[in-house]
């Protein structure tokens, strides 16, 4: 995991992947914080920290990781970096106006309990975020290397949500444009597995410089069409849900 961790700081500044994610998620802390600054916000698997940048706009950003090497790096931010464990958030109730977690969620094994985790400490009306891989078909050679023990559909991932007490506004599809290529490419590492060794750098390895810039393109366009036409499949996920204000119907921040 440490070793992946450190690939994956390589590979983000310049990976179609990871810049086609980032179009995908921006607008949608933009739409949440609504014109707002001075919001608290917290990312739980912070990771690298890399997308501690996403959410530093819109007011003072926290991060924690589980692993050490993932706080090691991500304190280098200059964020308040903790390692903690996101089924136990060492955070009080009530206390966060946005929770983002960003593909981590499919390698907690107890992931009912860490989003119930998420849902107690934003505060009422507050924003939960989260990315999670899709589907089972999809699972390759990343996921051995992430130890991935889900994969979710929207109806599974909005159903984890709701039980933690969350309203979810939407639940949407990521990459519907790279859907085709990636589960030619699953479909493959799955045949091949018992006759190669699993590279840890499967699937973010970045590309030669053309092709890499033409699929930057592919899914940073999908991102803005996104905006517009909800994609009717994916090999991610997106929720954005509100924790409902007590005796109220409204989910002002």
């Amino acid at each position: 995991m440490e070793h992946a961790l450190e690939l994956t700081r390589q590979a983000e500044a310049t990976h179609f992947w990871f810049q086609g994610f980032r179009s995908f998620v921006a607008p949608v802390l933009h739409d949440v914080a609504a014109g707002r600054g001075g919001l608290r916000l917290i990312d739980c698997g912070c990771g690298t920290g890399n997308n501690l940048a996403l959410l530093r706009p819109y007011g003072t950003v926290f991060g924690f990781d589980l692993t050490p090497g993932g706080v090691r790096q991500a304190a280098l931010t200059g964020r308040p970096i903790v390692r903690a464990d996101v089924t136990r958030i060492p955070i009080a109730s009530n206390s966060v106006d946005v929770v983002t977690s960003f593909d981590v969620l499919q390698s907690v094994p107890a992931d009912a309990d860490a989003v119930r985790e998420m849902a107690r400490i934003v505060k009422p009306g507050g924003a939960v975020i989260l990315t999670v891989a899709a589907w089972e078909a999809l699972r390759g050679d990343h996921a051995i290397s992430w130890s991935e023990v889900h994969r979710y559909t929207p109806a599974s991932l909005r159903r984890i949500v709701e039980a933690a007490g969350l309203r979810v506004e939407r639940v949407s599809f990521l990459f519907a444009s790279l859907f085709p290529l990636i589960a030619v490419t699953r479909i493959f590492q799955r045949l091949t597995r018992p006759l190669r060794t699993v590279r840890e750098d499967s699937d973010i390895r970045v590309p030669s410089a053309p092709i890499n810039t033409l699929l930057t393109r592919v899914v940073t366009s999908e991102a803005r069409l996104a905006r517009l036409i909800p994609m009717p499949i994916g090999s991610s996920l997106m929720v954005v849900a509100r924790k409902i204000i007590p005796g109220s119907d409204t989910l002002n921040v």
